[in-house]
């Protein structure tokens, strides 16, 4: 008798903040039908990984298994949840579901890739349902900070799976539907949950979280009271806050411009999918420049201070002819993601030598976070009374957070990061097996495996600057004069002032003046050494210990 199991696995997205991935899997050990949830991106710093445009989600275990693969879901339009599309979707190239607004996002992606756009297709909410294989699949409307973002409702033959993907309590969103409590007690009444995969980003948060449509008054006021221009930076997907921002400038007899394509693809999307209505009349950067500064508001691009967005090159000069100046404002409608803060004080500095006054939300008055917190989270937990419970959307901390709430509340739960297959067949969680996992870079136009060793080079080449030897034979072996050496990134002088390119020559050449014949016949063997001599000498010199690439030449004899 062949005996069926439901499984779950994270492929990013847990034990992290961003790179959202999430398998699902029904059928016999080895030989489930599987569906993915969510293609998102996280994105590189500079110590970790310089140089790098995006990090994507290794999805080499799917791929492998993409014959079982039904299709894939994304919940909603952020980057962290769909950005990896255009990249991945070629490796996987199954049908991706989706509500309207993510799916005219997700076409752009496809349309700019030169994928074929008719395979994003668009969705209705519950009871609208999708069947992939084994699954049923609906989409349950939720609050966050993006329109459409959308729960899954997964049903399987081994019991009803409640994926919330990200999400807040907030009956009043001002752009897209409100969180719903009769929504979730419908689909419970319906078919007890077997398990709720959670969102997690919140949980260390202890106080209720606050409605979208709390933040006008006091938008408002700020930007009444202000003497002259206005630049307000939040995330160019909180469509949202660029309205409630916009009617705030309006209030104040302003008038608005919006600067960042991001933040106008985002705004023109919301139209397209008609979510968003009444959206005040902006002006172009060109118009701007002939609005008096006291009746003039822009909203900007660049809350994670992100270099190439307009309010970094605002900061840097001007913008589409347009100048910061001694008194205006700068209002950072948003929270810096962790990781960030050095981009975004870099901006902050750059203002203030200006004489802007920068604000930001540390007051608690000038932004909501899209994500629930913990009591939001308990209520969730009361509300769908799953069998089990696992976190996601977090790093391991708010993981293990979350699971220990949910354990002290009755819940069975495990902490399950990437890579963790968890066996939901049985009454309790259980580790089935683990996966290799990782991650892919974006470098460039590249995608780059994360054992490739490209970053890891670069960050020592960083770290350690660069040698470049060349040493030319002769049909005998015999060295053709001295070695040649090029430095990168190193100190031009050693001990005693002397030039360290000097140094490492004279040095190399005496090395191989002692060599013998075995030793220059055998190049993988001369390189080594070669390596050796120079890293010791640059490490007596100037206390490094540089990569090193070593070109040897021989002239073949006529």
């Amino acid at each position: 008798m062949t005996v069926n199991r439901l499984i779950y696995l994270p492929l990013g997205g847990a034990g992290e903040i961003g790179m959202n991935a999430y398998v699902y899997g029904y059928g016999p050990a080895g030989k489930e039908r599987l569906i993915l949830v969510d293609l998102g991106v996280t994105f590189p710093d500079m110590d970790t990984s310089p140089g790098v445009d995006l990090i994507l989600p290794d999805v080499s275990w799917l791929e492998a298994r993409v014959d079982r693969l039904e299709a894939i879901f994304i919940t909603h339009a952020h980057e962290d949840h769909i950005g990896a599309i255009g990249r991945l979707w070629p490796k996987l190239q199954k049908k991706i579901y989706c509500r309207r607004f993510t799916a005219i996002i997700g076409r752009l992606k496809f349309d700019e890739a030169g994928l074929p756009v008719d395979q994003i297709v668009t969705v209705e909410p519950r009871p609208a349902t999708i069947e992939a294989g084994p699954f049923k699949v609906q989409f349950v409307p939720v609050s966050h900070s993006i329109p459409e973002s959308s729960a899954l409702v997964i049903d399987t033959p081994a019991g009803r799976i409640f994926h919330t993907a990200d999400f807040k309590i907030d009956h009043n969103p001002v752009v897209g539907e409100g969180w719903d409590d009769a929504r979730i007690n419908e689909i419970v009444a319906e078919r007890p949950v077997k398990a709720m995969m959670c969102d997690s980003t919140n949980v260390f948060s202890n106080h209720e979280g606050r409605s979208e449509s709390t933040l006008g008054p006091a938008l408002t006021e700020l930007i009444k009271g202000a003497g002259g221009m206005v630049v307000a930076t939040t995330f160019g997907s909180n469509v949202a806050r660029l309205k409630t921002l916009a009617e705030a400038a309006r209030a104040a007899d302003r008038s608005i411009c919006v600067l960042g394509r991001a933040m106008k693809k985002m705004i023109a999307a919301a139209d397209e999918a008609g979510v968003l209505s009444g959206f005040p009349r902006t002006i172009t950067p060109e118009e701007a420049l002939e609005v008096p500064r006291k009746n003039l508001m822009l909203l900007a691009t660049g809350s994670q201070g992100e270099r190439r967005a307009a309010s970094a090159q605002l900061s840097r000069g001007k913008y589409l002819g347009i100048q910061m100046k001694e008194g205006d404002t700068f209002l950072f409608s948003s929270k810096t993601i962790p990781g960030n803060e050095r981009e975004v004080l870099r901006v902050w500095n750059a203002y203030s030598e200006m004489g802007v006054n920068v604000i930001d939300d540390a007051g608690g008055k000038y932004h909501v976070s899209g994500h629930a917190n913990r009591p939001d989270l308990e209520h969730v937990h009361r509300l769908v009374l799953p069998d089990m419970l696992i976190p996601m959307h977090g790093e391991h901390r708010h993981l293990r957070e979350h699971a220990r709430i949910a354990t002290e509340a009755g819940i069975a739960a495990v902490v399950a990061t990437n890579g963790m297959m968890i066996d939901l067949t049985g009454d309790v969680p259980e580790v089935a097996e683990y996966i290799e996992t990782g991650r892919v870079y974006l470098d460039g136009t590249a995608l780059v495996g994360a054992m490739d060793g490209v970053i890891r080079d670069r960050i020592r080449m960083a770290l350690n600057g660069h040698a470049l030897v060349t040493v030319i034979l002769d049909e005998n072996d015999q060295p053709m004069g001295e070695p040649w050496v090029e430095l990168s990134g190193l100190a031009a002088n050693g001990r005693g002032d002397r030039p360290l390119v000097e140094t490492i020559e004279t040095d190399l050449g005496e090395f191989i003046d002692r060599a013998g014949k075995k030793l220059l016949k055998d190049d993988t063997k001369l390189e080594d050494e070669i390596r050796k001599v120079l890293r010791q000498v640059a490490m007596e010199e100037i206390g490094k210990k540089p990569e090193v690439t070593v070109v040897i030449s021989r002239l073949i004899a006529d």
